[in-house]
């Protein structure tokens, strides 16, 4: 058991203060401390700890990988702290920090226009948002709310639909240019069709040709890990890409992308959903105050 002695938080801020400014003498400005006092307390964590962290020069500190490591745990904690305190000082209003994980495309087509607004709506919350197409484990990524396209598996996980988009398949107009517009599944055999690096619930394009959906494989010398740089490629002409209409309708709209095979789209549509960790109802109010305004003005159509 840790001696109650020490005082591990005053330890963390004072290694986030050497690591953020730059060296002792910085932090212990910073701290009112003398720069041998921070000297001594780094050193005597990294024995408590039993690693270095840091590796001391004339000229500059470097992090060691367990400083690293270190650092970035400590300040989650540091930031967990703080936004406790808050939280239990002023009650029901919106104040703290909240960790999101959402798609590029999500963040870059609908979240990011309208968080401006959000940030004036409630000045006391502060926003992490990581950005992946890859589902995460919201406990094991410590994410307050993950938006995620697509069904969703049975979970201890609580969902607010968010709407849902068409999915389309588009081209550059160089691309078609050179390569010509297909008009059947079976003209795809001679095209670059783009897809994800990571399984999908359903890996090809389902066409409908003949009364009868099939399910189109992609095939493609370049694989990528999010909507967002399938339609960078798209745009760039790389290939076919399908994907969410919400995402390219400023692109088709310009002239910048173009449908196509429009007339076998197969009517799929993807889900979106903001999804949380239940609590029995009980979500701290910076939680539920990004859940309502996602509801709000965060849906995809």
């Amino acid at each position: 058991m840790a001696r109650l002695d020490v005082n591990r938080s005053g330890e963390m801020e004072i290694f986030v203060r050497v690591v953020e400014l730059g060296g002792f003498s910085p932090a212990a400005r910073a701290a009112r401390m003398t720069p041998s006092a921070v000297s001594k307390l780094i050193a005597r964590l990294e024995a408590r700890l039993g690693a270095r962290l840091v590796n001391r020069s004339t000229r500059q500190l470097q992090l060691t990988p367990e400083g690293c490591a270190f650092y970035e745990r400590a300040t989650r904690i540091l930031a967990d702290m703080e936004d406790a305190e808050r939280t239990a000082g002023v009650g029901e209003q919106a104040v703290g920090r909240v960790r999101v994980n959402t798609s590029a495309s999500y963040f870059n087509h609908v979240l990011a226009p309208v968080l401006p607004e959000f940030l004036t709506r409630y000045p006391g919350v502060t926003l992490d948002i990581a950005q992946t197409d890859v589902v995460v484990d919201l406990l094991a990524e410590r994410t307050d709310i993950a938006v995620r396209a697509g069904p969703l598996k049975s979970s201890s996980l609580v969902a607010r639909k968010l709407g849902e988009s068409a999915l389309t398949i588009v081209a550059a107009p160089l691309y078609l240019e050179r390569y010509g517009e297909p008009h059947t599944i079976a003209d795809l055999e001679q095209h670059n069709r783009l897809g994800f690096g990571y399984v999908r619930e359903v890996n090809g394009w389902p066409l409908r040709e003949g009364g009868k959906t099939s399910v189109v494989p992609v095939t493609s010398r370049v694989q990528i890990s999010d909507g967002e740089g399938l339609r960078h490629l798209a745009l760039a002409g790389a290939g076919l890409a399908r994907i969410a209409e919400f995402t390219v309708r400023a692109d088709i709209a310009a002239g910048r992308l173009e449908p196509v095979l429009a007339h076998l789209n197969a009517g799929e549509k993807e889900t979106f959903h903001a999804v949380y960790v239940g609590q029995g109802g009980q979500l701290p109010s910076r939680i539920r105050a990004l859940l309502d305004f996602l509801a709000e003005r965060g849906r995809v159509s």
